[in-house]
């Protein structure tokens, strides 16, 4: 991978992140739709030690006589749910060894109850001291006042934020106030198994592919048996938000002053969706399913295409054991690539604040958290370190990996609102009524239309 494709990627995380400022910053009193981070006015090359190791520069705290006091941060998360654990473990096993006076609990709750169980700890004040967020879900907690202002922190320790993407940073405030770091950053792309398409005699997709493309080749897998299935995409709020944005759709209007879910461009999306698994059954049913995940599916070689993060590649490189690859994922009336950050961030209340910072400050900035991150191929740090990035365009599989950054030029986000959660949980109910063919299309998302307008107050 050569320098000026890097630059090129670096470009257009800062391209991106602009959007999300302004997208951040309406979040904090006016108006907020979604932003996850990159960065902007052209992305910062590393150009100083940034964390140095121990987290922003930050010296470790010695006790009387040469001793050295330890404190214990507790640290919650989603992300290290898995595979990448020991990638985690290993992040906590350098931090320590370069800070001797802190000691790191890590807890690690799986992605479906962890926003649940922090809503209860924080209201009941027992969160922990560190703990991990993503995007969509920053808003709403900063506008709690329960996350500690990072500014503070950042000024004592010397920190050098052009090691981060700037705007990846400033994604992560709200009302000017800086209440998070940026972890990493991931996106959709479109997976395949070279196997299934060699079998069906079809084409490997390519940048050019549209909706067209991609169905023909789910039909023609399809068919190679009563097990074997073309694709699979979750009729779930982020596909959904992704496949009407391809289409020409959005869930809210342009000043993000009313839901526009029933709109003529997003009944044909979800129409488009619930007919793979309705009509021409390229999709399995749940019942086809027979309880196991679409992962599972594709690792056991029944599955042609799934639209999933790059958070796989980890899982499906130890795995999956046909050939595999990646493309941009197609769209329709245009391409559109999900975009996902996560942040950290520390409780306002939290006793051990500084060591809090530093363990943050490390995950996020350092190169050595960068490195394990791209070494084991758990997501993209948001540091510019061109190395780095280097680095991880050299694994393979996937041997198109390119494709991870050519997607950032089709990027775009959920709009973010203060009741988000509820949005998000509202709107996926009816779509899976459309998908289970308890609905159509057009009542599922008329529905979705009334509910909504009638339970959330947009500003």
């Amino acid at each position: 991978m050569q320098k000026p494709r890097i630059l090129k990627a670096l470009s257009l995380l800062a391209a991106f992140a602009l959007t999300l400022v302004l997208l951040a910053a309406c979040s904090g009193g006016n108006n907020d739709p979604e932003g996850n981070g990159a960065g902007t006015n052209g992305a910062q090359s590393a150009g100083g030690d940034g964390a140095k190791g121990s987290g922003g520069g930050a010296k470790s705290g010695g006790g009387a006589g040469g001793k050295t006091e330890q404190v214990t941060v507790k640290f919650a998360n989603f992300s290290g749910s898995g595979d990448p654990a020991p990638l985690l473990e290993q992040m906590r096993e350098t931090f320590e060894a370069q800070n001797p006076d802190v000691k790191v609990e890590i807890e690690t709750i799986g992605f479906g109850d962890y926003f649940t169980q922090m809503q209860t700890r924080v209201a009941s004040g027992t969160a922990p001291d560190a703990y991990e967020l993503n995007y969509e879900n920053f808003v709403s907690y900063a506008k709690k006042g329960v996350l500690l202002d990072l500014q503070p922190m950042f000024e004592a320790a010397g920190f050098d934020k052009s090691v981060l993407y700037e705007q990846a940073l400033d994604a992560f405030q709200a009302d000017g106030v800086q209440y998070g770091m940026p972890a990493s950053f991931s996106n959709v792309v479109l997976i395949y198994n070279k196997d299934l398409f060699d079998q069906a005699q079809t084409s490997y997709p390519t940048i050019e592919w549209t909706w067209k493309e991609m169905n023909e080749a789910a039909v023609s897998i399809r068919a190679l048996g009563d097990d074997i299935f073309g694709i699979s995409q979750g009729v779930q709020f982020f596909e959904f938000f992704k496949a009407a944005q391809q289409n020409g759709g959005s869930l809210l209007n342009e000043d993000q002053t009313a839901f526009t879910i029933n709109t003529p461009e997003n009944v044909e999306t979800l129409q488009y969706m619930v007919d793979r698994i309705q009509k021409s059954n390229v999709m399995p049913t749940e019942a086809q399913m027979s309880g196991i995940g679409d992962w599972d599916l594709f690792k056991a070689g029944r599955l042609g295409m799934i639209l999933t993060g790059v958070w796989a590649f980890p899982d499906f490189v130890q795995n999956v054991e046909f050939p595999w690859d990646i493309a941009v994922e197609p769209g329709n009336v245009q391409k559109a690539t999900h975009f996902f950050s996560n942040g950290l961030v520390i409780n306002k209340d939290s006793k051990v604040a500084e060591a809090a910072y530093r363990w943050i400050a490390f995950m996020s900035a350092s190169k050595e958290a960068a490195q394990i991150r791209v070494d084991g191929n758990w997501e993209l740090p948001a540091v510019t370190y061109p190395d780095v990035l280097e680095a991880y365009l050299a694994i393979t599989p996937p041997d198109n990996r390119q494709a991870v950054f050519d997607s950032l030029e089709y990027l775009v986000t959920p709009p973010v609102i203060e009741q988000f959660a509820e949005m998000n949980d509202t709107l996926t109910l009816h779509l899976a009524a459309a998908a289970q063919g308890a609905k159509t299309p057009q009542q599922a998302l008329d529905d979705a239309q009334q509910e909504l307008t009638a339970k959330i107050k947009l500003e």
